[in-house]
């Protein structure tokens, strides 16, 4: 409220457009201010056990199935790094 009397009362170095963008943005800020208050307590709070739930639910279907059983038959062990070849080591 401050900013907005200073900007009144000194309306000579400051635009009136600008004098009332200012007006508009603090007012649209207020309003949005309001709204997530008022959102935030009609939100209905969720128990923990349904957030676990979800998040091990998501975890399964999202899993990326090589890495699953990496000892599984058909899939090739990785290797230790062995002797450098002739032509890569110059």
């Amino acid at each position: 409220m401050l900013l907005l009397e200073l900007a009144v009362l000194d309306a000579g170095s400051l635009p009136a457009a600008v004098a009332v963008a200012f007006t508009a943005t603090a007012a649209a800020g207020a309003a949005l201010a309001v709204c997530a208050l008022i959102g935030s307590r009609r939100a209905s709070a969720v128990p923990r056990t349904r957030v676990r739930t979800a998040i091990r639910d998501r975890e399964h279907r999202t899993a990326f199935l090589p890495q699953r059983d990496p000892d599984a038959s058909g899939r090739p062990r990785p290797r230790a790094p062995g002797r450098a070849l002739l032509t890569a080591a110059a």
